[in-house]
């Protein structure tokens, strides 16, 4: 991976998760956990909720990468394993699909251009964080990947099936989804799960090609057409079941912890 210029520190306070990075009107969030795959915990949803929450209104474009070979592994399971150990009703596992939401609604209703910067594996929970992005952006040798079915899960993480099926279509979601294939980048950008498809080391560029026009934006009339583009995207949904995720993966992880007890 052409690793993104960290020639300042960390923005404080300094995270364990995360690696922020502010350049003018542009701030970049990378998940920094390259060691586990970028694994979605409850941790990271806590921190990145935090920078998202606290975000300087000066910020035009937010750029979401990963660390290391990867984007983002997906979910932390063990962790819904010691949820379960720990609450065997599942509340733990609630708690952490409402971080989810809330996590993916702050990328999607930010008030800054999000850019998802994607290279290496793209699964699961990590496809819901580069789909609540405005823009996105991978590497031509990317892979993609929804497993929850094999593994005993609903696909409810994040308001991702939504998301998804507004951004593909109902068809070729179907297919991805009870398939659990994987996908390469050519094809997620032939189903506009991505919007350019780039060799590694020109991934750095092709985000500040779209960071530039857009930092010259009045932030007026940056905020209103996001506004618009998002009420439409919604408006042209017959309904978005996504507020039930949390309940949904509760429901099917509790259940199968107890029939497997």
């Amino acid at each position: 991976m052409t690793a993104l210029s960290f020639d300042t520190p960390p923005a404080a306070p300094r995270r364990q998760r995360l690696r922020t990075h502010r350049q003018g009107p542009v701030l970049t969030i990378e998940l920094n956990t390259p060691e586990h795959g970028n694994t979605v915990t409850d941790a990271l949803l806590d921190e990145l909720l935090a920078v998202l929450l606290d975000q300087d209104p000066d910020v035009r474009v937010l750029v979401l990468t990963g660390r290391g070979a990867d984007f983002c592994l997906g979910g932390d399971r063990g962790e819904y394993t010691r949820h379960l150990a720990d609450d065997p009703a599942g509340n733990g596992i609630r708690i952490s699909g409402t971080k989810a939401r809330r996590v993916c609604d702050a990328l999607t209703g930010n008030p800054a251009v999000t850019i998802a910067r994607v290279h290496g594996k793209v699964i699961g929970a990590g496809m819901a964080l580069a789909l609540a992005c405005d823009l996105r952006v991978g590497a031509e040798d990317a892979t993609f990947r929804l497993p929850e079915l094999a593994l005993g899960l609903p696909t409810a993480w994040g308001g991702l099936l939504p998301r998804l099926m507004n951004e593909v279509g109902a068809a070729r979601v179907r297919e991805l989804v009870l398939t659990g294939r994987a996908f390469t980048a050519a094809e997620a950008q032939s189903l506009s799960i991505l919007q350019k498809v780039v060799p590694e080391h020109e991934l750095d560029a092709a985000v500040a090609a779209w960071a530039r026009p857009v930092v010259r934006r009045p932030a007026a009339a940056l905020r209103v057409t996001k506004t618009l583009l998002n009420s439409l995207s919604a408006a042209s949904r017959l309904a978005d079941v996504s507020l039930l995720d949390a309940e949904l993966m509760a429901a099917v992880v509790t259940e199968a912890h107890h029939s497997h007890g």
